[in-house]
Order: C-alpha cells, then sequence, then structure tokens
C-alpha cells in the first residue's frame, strides 16, 4: 500500500443529501483566496440541497462525479471520473458526470480548487485529491456496511458498487447503504492503491459523454436560447489599443428587427431580434475609430522591434552555466541560425460567445462555453458591479478552446456590458471575423542561437537569444526586469547536455495582444531549438538521431522517447525514393515526446505528408484512448500551425479574416499517425499539449533532409513548400 493521507474534519464533510436518499461527499482544501461563509441555497422542494460535493451516490446505485475542469474534447469528463472511480470502487457502466460549480465553489471557500482548464494540468494537478475522494466514499460505505451487519470493517470488501461481508457472502449495494454512510465521520486515515492494483485506471475506457454527442445532445456556447432572449454582433477598434471615437445608431434604428445599438470603450454592438439582424445592422453603421496612433504599423515595424531585440547590447539573462565565452574561443567549429516564427490565432470552431442575463434584484447568470469557470464568475461580477457570489456561470460545451477562453474573458465581460445596459438577456456571438481579427494571438517571436562544436562533433557550449512579446506583460503580470521564464519555456533549460550555455531575453513591447496558445511557447520554442540541432548535426555530418542520443545519457526520460520513436519509425533503414524522415524531442506540461515525420516529395517540388510516429511519457496513464486522441488532435493543431499559419498586420489591422486566408490541414492531407505510449509510471504528466512542440520541428527537419536547406522561419507556405 501507498502512504496513507490523513484526513481531518476540516478537510472532508459527508452530508446526507435533502431528501435523505444519497451519500454527497467533498472536501475542502485551503486555497491562497479566502471568501466568507455564505448560506447554502435555499432548495426548492423538489430538488436536493447542493453541498460541497465530487460524489454524488443515489439509491439505484448510480454515481455522480463532478467534475471542475472544462470539457472540450480532450475526454476529461471521462479521466477525471476514473480517477475517483477507481478508489471508489463502483460500477463503471453506472457513473455519470456532471460540471462543478463555480458559484458553489466560492460559497465553499473553493472546495473545488483550481477551475482552470489549460496548461494540460487537469489530472496532473488534481489527480491526489480525487482519488482521496474516492477512498474515502469507499471507506464510509465500508463502515456503514460493517455497522449494519455488526461485524469488523476489515471483514468487509468494495466492489463493483457493492460491498461484500467476507466471511458470509452476505452484501449490500451503495445505494442500500448511502444514506447511513452518511451519517458516520469519515475516516482520518485513507490508503490510495497502488499502480499495480488498478483495475480501471489505464484500460481503454469509452467516453462518457460520447453517446450524448453522437445524438446532438451536448448544448455548445452558440446553442443556448433563453426565453425573452436578444441577440448582439460586436464590432471591435481595428487597431488593437485604439478606441470607439463616435457612430451614428440613428442610420441604423429602423432596420428589421434592431433593437439597441450599445457603445463599449473600444466596441459598438447592435441588438437585435436574430444574430443575423444585428449583424447585417451592424455591417451599416458607420463608425469611426481612434487609433490611438498604432493605425501605421505593420509586419515591418514589428520585425525591426524584434531585430533589435536580437542586436541589443543587453537583455535578462534568464539561465546560463559554465563559461560560454571560453567554449566558443576553444571551439573547432561555430554555427549560427535566425529564426522567426509569427503570430498565431487560436481559429476555434466555435467563435467567442456568451449568453447574460443582468437580473433586477442583482443576481446575475452566464452561460459561456469557458476554460475557467472561476474567471468567467470574476469577470462577470467585475463588470456588472457585484459580489463574485451573485454570480451564477452555466458551463456550457466548448467548441475549441486552446487557452483563447481561459484568463482572458474579453467575451464575457462585453456580454454581461451589453445585458446590463439593455435589461434583457442577451447573446453575443462574434463573427469569424471578429474572432480572428481580435484575439490574444501566440506571440511573435525572433531567436538568434549559436553553438560551439568541438572536434570530436560534440555540442560544447550554445547561446540563445529570444526577442519576443511577453504573455505575462499582456496580461498585467510584469515581472521585474523584464523577466518572462515563460517566453523561454522549452530553450532556456535545456535536457541536453550542453556544458556552456547562456539563455536571454529581450523584451519587445508590441501593440497587438498575445496569450496562452496550445503549449504556450513550447510551440515555437522547441521548433527553434530541434531544427537548429538538425542544423549542428548535418553541418558537422553527424545523424541527427545519434548526436541527440548522445547528449541525453543523463536525461533518461527522453533518451527513452527518443529511442522508442526512432525504433518504432525505424530510423535508419533505407527509405523509398524521394522519402525523407525528421526527428524532434520534447519535454513541457510534465510528460516527454518524440516524433518522427516521414513526407515524400514530388517531382514538382510538393510534398505529401505521408506518417507522424509519436512516443510519449506522460507517466501514469488514465485512459490510452485519450492519450492517442489527444496526440492526434495536438499533431494536427501543430501541422495545420507549421504548413500555414500566419497572422500579419497592414495598417495595425490583422489582415486575416477566415479560413480561406487562415486554412486549417484537410482530412484528405492529414497524414497516418501512430502513438506509442512509454509510460515510465512513476510521474503524473499532461497529454493536451506536449504532443505538439515536437511536430513542427521534425517536419522542418525532415524538409531540410529533402531539400539540404533549413528553414529557419514559419509557415513553410511561405518559403514555397507546398503540399500536393
Amino acid at each position: 500500500m501507498s502512504e496513507p493521507f490523513r484526513l481531518t474534519r476540516r478537510a472532508f464533510l459527508v452530508r446526507s443529501t435533502a431528501a435523505g436518499a444519497g451519500l454527497l461527499l467533498g472536501f475542502h482544501l485551503p486555497a491562497p483566496r479566502k471568501f466568507a461563509a455564505a448560506p447554502l441555497t435555499t432548495p426548492r422542494d423538489d430538488q436536493p440541497v447542493e453541498v460541497n460535493a465530487w460524489i454524488e451516490i443515489h439509491p439505484d446505485d448510480s454515481v455522480l462525479i463532478r467534475v471542475a475542469r472544462s470539457e472540450m474534447g480532450q475526454g476529461i469528463f471521462t479521466a477525471l471520473p476514473m480517477l475517483v472511480a477507481e478508489e471508489l470502487e463502483c460500477d463503471w457502466s453506472k457513473v455519470r458526470a456532471e460540471y462543478a460549480a463555480a458559484n458553489e465553489n466560492r460559497r465553499r471557500d473553493n472546495v473545488y480548487r483550481s477551475m482552470s482548464t489549460g496548461g494540460s494540468r487537469s489530472i496532473r494537478e488534481s489527480n491526489d485529491y480525487l482519488r482521496m475522494a474516492g477512498a474515502v466514499g469507499r471507506e464510509l460505505l465500508l463502515g456503514a456496511a460493517a455497522g449494519r451487519w455488526k461485524v469488523p470493517t476489515e471483514e468487509c470488501r468494495a466492489a463493483n458498487s457493492i460491498i461484500t461481508h467476507a466471511p458470509t457472502g452476505r452484501t449490500l449495494s451503495y445505494g442500500e447503504l448511502a444514506a447511513a454512510a452518511a451519517g458516520l465521520k469519515p475516516p482520518e486515515l485513507v490508503f490510495l492503491k497502488e499502480p499495480e492494483d488498478w483495475q480501471l485506471l489505464g484500460t481503454p475506457v469509452k467516453r462518457l459523454d460520447a453517446p450524448d454527442k453522437i445524438a446532438g445532445k451536448p448544448v455548445f456556447g452558440t446553442d443556448v436560447d433563453i426565453p425573452g432572449m436578444l441577440h448582439a454582433a460586436i464590432r471591435a477598434c481595428p487597431v488593437f489599443g485604439g478606441t470607439l471615437k463616435q457612430h451614428d445608431a440613428a442610420a441604423i434604428t429602423k432596420r428589421p428587427g434592431v433593437v439597441q445599438v450599445i457603445a463599449l470603450d473600444n466596441a459598438v454592438a447592435v441588438v437585435a431580434e436574430s444574430w443575423w439582424q444585428a449583424h447585417q445592422a451592424l455591417q451599416a453603421l458607420p463608425v469611426t475609430w481612434d487609433e490611438a496612433g498604432n493605425g501605421t504599423v505593420n509586419d515591418a515595424d514589428i520585425r525591426a522591434s524584434l531585430e533589435a531585440g536580437l542586436a541589443a547590447d543587453k537583455a535578462v539573462v534568464v539561465a546560463e552555466h559554465g563559461n560560454l565565452e571560453l567554449a566558443f574561443e576553444a571551439s573547432g567549429k561555430r554555427i549560427e541560425a535566425t529564426f522567426y516564427a509569427p503570430y498565431l490565432a487560436h481559429a476555434t470552431m466555435e467563435p467567442m460567445t456568451c449568453t447574460a442575463a443582468v437580473h433586477k434584484d442583482g443576481r446575475v447568470e452566464v452561460w459561456v462555453p469557458t476554460q475557467n469557470a472561476s474567471a468567467s464568475l470574476d469577470a462577470a461580477a467585475r463588470t456588472a458591479g457585484v459580489d463574485p457570489l451573485q454570480v451564477e456561470v452555466h458551463n456550457t460545451q466548448l467548441g475549441g478552446g486552446f487557452g483563447r477562453r481561459g484568463a482572458n474573458q474579453d467575451f464575457t465581460e462585453q456580454a454581461v456590458r451589453i445585458a446590463q445596459a439593455v435589461g434583457r438577456p442577451v447573446k453575443l456571438m462574434w463573427s469569424r471575423e471578429e474572432d480572428m481579427q481580435h484575439d490574444f494571438y501566440r506571440p511573435v517571436s525572433m531567436v538568434r542561437l549559436a553553438a560551439a562544436v568541438n572536434g570530436a562533433g560534440r555540442l560544447t557550449g550554445m547561446r540563445v537569444r529570444v526577442a519576443a512579446p511577453s504573455i505575462l506583460t499582456s496580461l498585467g503580470r510584469k515581472k521585474p526586469d523584464g523577466m518572462d521564464p515563460v517566453a523561454l519555456q522549452g530553450i532556456a533549460h535545456p535536457f541536453y547536455a550542453v556544458p556552456n550555455f547562456r539563455a536571454d531575453y529581450a523584451l519587445r513591447t508590441l501593440h497587438v495582444p498575445v496569450g496562452f496558445w496550445r503549449s504556450v511557447n513550447h510551440s515555437q520554442n522547441a521548433y527553434f531549438r530541434e531544427h537548429f540541432l538538425d542544423q549542428v548535426a548535418r553541418e558537422t555530418g553527424q545523424d541527427p538521431y545519434e548526436f541527440r542520443l548522445a547528449m541525453l545519457n543523463e536525461a533518461p526520460k527522453q533518451r527513452a522517447v527518443l529511442q522508442a520513436v526512432a525504433e518504432r519509425a525505424g530510423w535508419g533503414e533505407t527509405l523509398p525514393a524521394h522519402t525523407y524522415r525528421g526527428i524532434a524531442v520534447e519535454t513541457c506540461y510534465g510528460s516527454h515526446c518524440a516524433q518522427v515525420v516521414e513526407v515524400k516529395v514530388n517531382s514538382d517540388g510538393s510534398f505529401r505528408l505521408l506518417r507522424v510516429v509519436c512516443a510519449i511519457d506522460p507517466g501514469h496513464v488514465v485512459n490510452p484512448d485519450t492519450i492517442a486522441a489527444q496526440v492526434e488532435g495536438a499533431i494536427t493543431y501543430g501541422l495545420t500551425a507549421a504548413l500555414f499559419g500566419d497572422i500579419t498586420l497592414h495598417n495595425g489591422r490583422v489582415q486575416q479574416g477566415n479560413f480561406d486566408d487562415y486554412p486549417m490541414l484537410t482530412l484528405a492531407q492529414m497524414p497516418a499517425v501512430e502513438t506509442h505510449i512509454v509510460a515510465s509510471g512513476d510521474f503524473w504528466g499532461g497529454i493536451g499539449e506536449p504532443p505538439l512542440p515536437p511536430v513542427a520541428p521534425a517536419l522542418c527537419n525532415a524538409l531540410y533532409a529533402a531539400t539540404g536547406q533549413p528553414v529557419h522561419s514559419l509557415p513553410l507556405s511561405a518559403h514555397g513548400l507546398r503540399l500536393a
């Protein structure tokens, strides 16, 4: 058995439902910020009282498990309940999941801990307390059965929602025991299973939400429809940092369906009986903007700022070891390269949307596809000027997130302001163009790398200079002296053995807002580093795989996935004519991932993606099917960005507006993906983001092998490298 967890009366709360018909289990974890306790909401006669609960057991043995993270296709509504169910020893066929309420989270002093879904944190940061919740529920049920039979608890066994008295074979179901279990004092010690004893975790489990999604039952943000609801379309200043100067509402107020025109600080919204009416009227609305001096900024200006950062005499040193100058003086060969990666949009399938209702009694409700229900709650409360406990967030399904629907809640704030002004519920839905041109983009970046190589072909030193905007600064979390560790994710602390190393950062403050994008700065920094290592290997006559492997003797997990992917891909085997491979490895968000991309180059210079082989070590495995799906999704997203992704500016304005000029990888273009889980089983890693960073450099390395030319900027389409 593993080490026991000691519980306290403060730590766990157990209570029967209002109807006395089941067990509600939850536990309290102290949070940095405290909120005043508030009384429970008075229940309706037909509803039990909601309490700080993770688990609810009903008389029919069905089990409800509440999920504090957002389901946006990644399988969290299955994976997180699996963690609870493994320890609870319940019948998985009778498990269902629902969202935990952000409002009750505040009422209960943040019982659900983090409600943020990003950074691949859902499993790696909540596995311990979710498993504890299941274990405590199991022990309470065992205690209730032992009390009913008047036997020692040690003689009772839990399995498949049944408690069995081992000596006599007597049984009781969880539903029969729930009310009695609710009246027991939680145990002070619980034991969690060892991985070798898991029966559910690590097995391929069908998703709980799949049947409803197949039947079209889930409600997404754009599906919300509540009585008396109006619709809003919005247009923000096309130049970031600008504001609304004037508009002529009278020009459109007599158009069909138009109810009201609402001016916001940097935007104008039209409210109408239907969204199309609002959108059409908005297109006809005369508007003048104050561009705040940013209306002349072009791509060339942004590149010039980045180049100035690379050339600056001083920058913030983020990481340093050894004697880099001596390494370069003693090197037999010096290799340098400058890389560029553009702004990227999130391009979620569902544009930003939120429905808001501001009631006369001060209550605020929002129906929102959010990656962070707590952030949505705070945004709504702050905008409406009410206490957070007066806000109720209704989580809808998300049509994609990728970081856009997390910390940045501009769409929620807008919906609340509009609903407040109109005095009726309003569903705000951005157009695709508005969504594309008013994003919080992945930061544009320029990086200069220099390598010192000795006579034996070993990398003895590396210098890294990053010039880029800061996500933390954009979010108002600026670090002293311009430091931003996020900007150097994946490049400041190499897992490769480089005896002499320095990485520094030149902050570039630009007018374009930036934010978290899937895998954040690992996405571009892994491309810079891994493609540069291929350049070093090829310019020194070495095999890129062997070159990397020699530097990973002190990084066993990275070495293991690299070896695994090389073996599975057949690295070193003779390839068919015009077929080439590239390899890359990255560690991020607690997991290790290596990939090989295989391409075929045609006589006209176009190429076809043949396959991507991925080896990933997430530590413990919850659901291998979920891992495979996330790997495929991340690779698709990463390939799309590497091939086509490019947000450009002219006169301060984003030029791309829809999928015609910001294309996605199509099904016909998609390569075969092979996922190999190389689970070391001694840690909890993330899975949603780690498979993305290696794919761009692996693809570029394959094309480098084909053409003999490194690719020092993305996207590939800008170099005439096109898919067949």
